[in-house]
């Protein structure tokens, strides 16, 4: 069963692309529907992340201790600055990390 399910959700994400990138296709969004499009990357991202930065196993975070919110700042400002998507992972990772093993010596 559970194969089936990720053949399915598979071909499902494969045709979806395939939809939209093939040139050939004569298939034309509204600008309506571009501008909406455009919105569900944040709004995934954000579903993602949020409950890693701000939620732990019992419950919230501290907000001034926490290390997740912390990189998070870190990361989004050096997105901001640094337009490289690699160095901006990369830096963002390095900083967590030594913000993680910096700042669980306080507890």
């Amino acid at each position: 069963m559970i194969w089936v399910i990720i053949i399915s959700t598979a071909l499902v994400v494969f045709f979806n692309r395939y939809v939209f990138l093939e040139p050939s296709l004569p298939i034309k969004l509204s600008p309506v529907i571009k501008k909406l499009l455009s919105f569900s990357i944040p709004a995934i991202l954000t579903a993602i992340c949020a409950p890693i930065i701000f939620l732990n196993d019992g419950g919230f975070r501290d907000i001034p201790l926490n290390p997740y919110f912390i990189g998070a700042i870190f990361s989004i400002l050096l997105a901001m600055f640094i337009r490289n998507t690699l160095i901006s992972v990369v830096l963002s990772l390095a900083i967590f990390m030594l913000l993680k093993t910096g700042l669980s010596s306080y507890f």
